[in-house]
């Protein structure tokens, strides 16, 4: 047996009372006042030695989740080069360019994060050939949903993919093409992704996260298997299944929430996610105006979801703009099933109450209102005061459960439970204020749903300096993390 005994510490939820806490096997075993747990005690546990550690008056709360992430793009963009801060195309290119002149690529240059909603001029094409000469050149938007390319890598991926690219004189795809080419540049060797991965995952818990929902858009139940046993074992795992391996999944037998043998209980069957609309940032999200595009006619969709759900499988389905919203929540309505709304970035005012009365879950990524405040109040002006509107799903008595939608935005719950009760970021003022989330709803949004740590609990544990509850949104940004345990194992410690 093993067991470690947290001295005088607060709890999260329970009043902030000092309190031993003792974990004996991964699960907490005893709570009692602060200085009257004592490690010999053989009535509290099997006579096990006993690792103490003092805490002095830290908060301890559930592990924190990520609902929503991307890893093999997350780990894979923290390899990138970073654009997120380049104003224009020209700033851009300017940026590869002087990449590529430090030989850093050896066969495509990539790069991460633009942002094209408000640049003065579009993106174009001859930028990125004059960048880097005879060289492969892919710029991958910020939300995922398009990939600038120059003329060399357009003709390099259409090979890969094996069919023309169609883009126009910018050089962008969108939407199925983006994802192909961004697929492409993940089939890197499985040693170096996972090496990346595996990096990536000691960085998500030295935020505190002990579980995240993958949604990797080429998911493989199997290559986390592969990771786990490799020692790849900092977080706990819920891999996503997307249409094209729906047919595997059912001849597979793989239910959402069934744990996967010989993994420790670390990695489970996570959704069936569709991505049914596109992006603000590329302005394909469909909304009630006829803007976007819609990848799932609702004619398809039903029949996709019902053939899922009798399958074991609970829907995540993607909907920023309102009118996809408004179609995945009838679509979910007519299949007779919860799942999730992933981004739900534009609502409809009566979608509002359907959230809760469908009993749907509001997936929701607070980071992106602070990312998108001008491009939404540009693009979708007058229309903002119901753009990711948290207060009003909360009123409501919908669920919500937060995520980063990494690489999007980062993988640190502290970062998302800040945009969620601050609406603010960078010293500018706080971006509809009114639909602010409570610090309760965003705390039990980045957990397991648990608010405070119990007797009974499996171990799953993050220690902080400050009370996330009565925290700033400044402080919750830039919160220390001082321990994350998952059942009682430390995977991240700085005490």
């Amino acid at each position: 047996m093993s067991a470690t005994l947290l001295r005088t510490v607060r709890r999260v939820g329970a009043f902030g009372a000092p309190s031993d806490v003792l974990v004996v096997d991964g699960r907490v075993s005893a709570i009692a006042p602060a200085g009257t747990l004592d490690p010999l005690d053989t009535d509290t546990h099997t006579g096990t030695d006993t690792e103490v550690v003092e805490a002095e008056g830290a908060w301890l709360g559930p592990g924190l989740r990520d609902h929503h992430v991307h890893l093999d793009q997350w780990a894979l963009m923290r390899r990138r080069i970073d654009v997120t801060d380049c104003g224009s195309a020209e700033e851009t290119a300017d940026r590869l360019a002087a990449a590529a002149r430090t030989g850093r690529p050896d066969r495509v240059l990539v790069g991460h994060g633009y942002r094209d909603g408000l640049w003065p001029r579009p993106a174009r094409r001859e930028l990125l050939d004059q960048a880097a000469p005879g060289l492969p050149v892919v710029v991958v938007s910020a939300d995922l949903h398009a990939v600038w390319c120059n003329e060399v890598a357009l003709a390099h991926f259409g090979a890969v993919l094996g069919r023309a690219l169609p883009a126009g004189t910018d050089g962008v795809l969108r939407e199925q093409d983006a994802f192909d080419v961004t697929g492409a540049l993940s089939r890197v060797p499985d040693d170096q992704l996972d090496a990346s991965v595996a990096d990536a995952v000691e960085a998500a818990a030295a935020r505190g996260v002990t579980g995240v929902v993958d949604l990797e858009m080429d998911a493989d139940i199997d290559r986390w298997v592969r990771r786990i046993h490799a020692g790849t074992d900092g977080l706990r795992i819920a891999s996503g299944v997307y249409p094209a391996r729906l047919d595997e999944a059912v001849r597979r037998g793989l239910r959402t929430g069934d744990v996967v043998d010989g993994t420790r209980g670390l990695l489970t069957v996570g959704p069936f996610k569709v991505i049914t609309d596109g992006s603000l940032g590329t302005r394909t999200a469909a909304t009630a105006d006829g803007e976007g595009v819609l990848t799932w006619a609702p004619e398809d969709l039903v029949p996709l979801l019902r053939r899922a759900v009798d399958a074991g499988l609970v829907p995540a389905v993607h909907a920023i703009g309102d009118r996809a919203v408004t179609l995945a929540l009838d679509a979910l309505e007519t299949v007779g099933s919860r799942g999730s709304i992933e981004h739900a970035q534009l609502l409809a005012v009566p979608d509002v109450e359907r959230f809760a009365r469908l009993g749907v879950v509001a997936s929701v990524q607070p980071e992106h209102a602070m990312d998108d405040r001008d491009i939404a109040d540009h693009h979708w002006a007058g229309r903002t005061d119901r753009a990711f509107p948290f207060a009003a799903l909360e009123r409501a008595g919908a669920a919500m459960v937060l995520g980063s939608d990494a690489p999007v935005a980062p993988l640190d719950p502290w970062v998302s439970m800040a945009a969620a009760v601050g609406r603010d970021r960078d010293g500018r003022e706080p971006w509809h204020p009114e639909q602010r989330m409570s610090a309760l709803a965003a705390w039990r949004g980045s957990t397991d749903g648990r608010v405070s740590v119990t007797v009974g609990d499996v171990a799953d544990l993050v220690l902080v300096p400050t009370d996330p509850l009565t925290a700033s949104s400044a402080t919750l940004r830039a919160m220390p993390v001082l321990g994350t345990a998952i059942a009682g194992r430390w995977t991240h410690r700085d005490l």
